[in-house]
């Protein structure tokens, strides 16, 4: 651009990223390999989780963020699903609950202890949520009222849960294929979904009602959607049917096509989206890539800012709140970028020479107080986050411990009594729930079993059939050729009689019929047989 060219004023224009030191990050992880696609990380002010590589079940970690460099071998780990765990999620509104979402179709909730003992060999989860008939990969706080979680699953439902209660509240269908993503709205009253069947959907998820639905990417591979805070507007991450990545932003009030596209790279990983709402920054993240873009929106445009790159390939990422960014350092976001065996922190900061707090680049931000409760939020009632005033900085609070009303599902060895009241009945229903689900699934894999057997025996019979035809129109081996010859074209090779005698004698004729004439020899060499 000219010296005499128009540059828009931004705060944020030259904000640049940071990655940390070796020593700064957390190193020596055991990051799952399962091929599922997830953020793998979830932060919050005090802990961080990464889905852990283990045997014998699934599992996860949480590491308080003062435990920097090296972990060691073994560390405490977070068990209790028997498969792998492919997300978790903390509770906005207690920094001390963490959800997580397994293979095993199960959700459960855990309480994080207040002194982190590395000798504990293990913890348990507090609460265990059935439902879901398949692996359950998204699980997602409300962002408003207090003890609400979605999580999606791909037996193509979502599921709202009061987690206090132990209870399903609401189950959300009208999906094809698998969801690849969700994200609530600013208030929490819609959830935006993206599929694998290429559309996006926006549900009243009270009600179970599409609002709105639309053609997203058209591409093969995952996309990927996130809400613009406050505004009706939708920004969702994908590929064309080219296979480039894109990025779509979105009208939430008629999803027939995008506001804008904008053509990304080539590049072959799912970009993941992180948004802002104080900065209005929109963040993007390239699985398998080092690059972080972000950009800036304003009026229906999305101005891109700048780029981080690292040479190291992020497998997934998480943001922290931004309640707890370093506002003395001018730090508005920060990241913790997931590799092979470390977690690095990535801090976004915007250069000021200035100690006194910046109050223009630091709006009020959510706060961790809930606006709802569960049940109000569940009879009908909206409103917005509360916000808290970032002068003051981070500060840790007492510990508020999670105690549901529901016990803990009891496993299918425990000893099962007649009901005797309401906690009892809830506790029978999901024993016969979980029972039946059981019988479900060894049901199905009997019939994939079957199906897969009576495929191979038609294949045999096909191939028996094919070869007895075959055997039927095969000809007989022509080795050598018998031919009956007018006796009079034949010399007398034997040299005992004339052709008259030959004619008369039923012996000689009955050799002249067997006569074999080979190909190899000349002039028609006659070679007689035995008679």
């Amino acid at each position: 651009m000219s010296r005499f060219g128009f540059v828009r004023p931004s705060k944020y224009r030259h904000v640049y990223g940071t990655c940390a030191k070796r020593d700064a990050s957390y190193d020596n992880l055991r990051v799952s390999a399962n091929a599922w696609d997830t953020n793998m990380v979830a932060v919050n002010p005090l802990f961080l989780s990464v889905n852990w590589q283990s045997s014998g079940g699934g599992a996860f970690a949480v590491i308080p963020l003062s435990t920097v460099g090296k972990l060691p071998e073994n560390y405490p780990l977070y068990r209790g699903h028997t498969g792998p765990v492919l997300d978790t999620a903390f509770n906005p509104f207690n920094d001390y609950v963490v959800a997580s979402g397994s293979e095993d179709s199960k959700v459960m909730l855990w309480n994080i202890p207040e002194e982190y003992d590395e000798n504990q060999e293990e913890v348990t989860p507090i609460l265990k949520l059935s439902g879901h008939q398949r692996k359950v990969g998204q699980v997602l706080f409300h962002p408003v009222a207090d003890n609400v979680l979605a999580s999606a699953s791909t037996d193509l439902t979502v599921k709202l849960w009061d987690i206090e209660k132990g209870q399903e509240k609401q189950e959300i269908t009208g999906h094809t294929e698998i969801i690849q993503s969700l994200a609530w709205n600013y208030n929490g009253s819609l959830i935006a979904t993206t599929c694998r069947d290429k559309r996006l959907r926006i549900f009243d998820v009270r009600s179970n009602k599409v609002v709105q639905e639309g053609s997203g990417h058209q591409g093969i591979k995952g996309s990927r959607v996130v809400w613009l805070g406050d505004a009706n507007r939708l920004v969702t991450t994908g590929f064309s049917r080219m296979s480039d990545r894109q990025l779509n932003l979105w009208d939430t009030s008629n999803l027939e096509k995008p506001i804008k596209s904008e053509f990304l790279d080539t590049s072959s990983g799912v970009n993941m989206p992180f948004y802002d709402a104080d900065t209005k920054m929109l963040y993007l993240a390239g699985k398998g890539d080092g690059m972080i873009r972000y950009y800036e929106y304003e009026n229906d445009e999305l101005y891109h800012l700048s780029e981080f790159k690292s040479s190291d390939p992020q497998r997934g990422m998480a943001f922290m709140p931004k309640r707890a960014v370093n506002v003395s350092d001018c730090e508005v976001a920060r990241a913790y970028k997931v590799g092979t065996t470390i977690v690095e922190p990535v801090s976004f900061t915007v250069p000021r020479k200035s100690d006194a707090f910046q109050s223009d680049i630091f709006p009020p931000a959510i706060s961790d107080e809930p606006a709802l409760t569960a049940d109000e939020w569940f009879q009908g009632k909206d409103a917005n986050p509360k916000l808290v005033d970032l002068e003051a900085g981070f500060t840790v609070k007492t510990k508020k411990e999670f105690t549901p009303t529901a016990q803990v599902e009891e496993t299918s060895e425990t000893k099962t009594v007649d009901p005797m009241n309401d906690k009892d009945y809830q506790a029978a229903y999901h024993e016969l729930r979980k029972e039946n689900d059981d019988l479900k699934n060894s049901l199905s894999q009997r019939e994939i079993k079957i199906r897969v057997l009576e495929s191979e025996l038609e294949k045999l019979k096909t191939q028996a059939a094919e070869l007895e035809l075959a055997n039927k129109n095969k000809p007989v081996p022509e080795t050598t050729t018998t031919t009956k010859q007018d006796t009079t074209d034949i010399p007398d090779t034997a040299g005992d009689g004339d052709d008259a005698t030959k004619k008369d004698d039923p012996e000689v004729t009955k050799q002249d019929t067997d006569i074999q004439v080979t190909d190899d020899v000349p002039n028609k060499e006659i070679v007689q047989t035995e008679a």
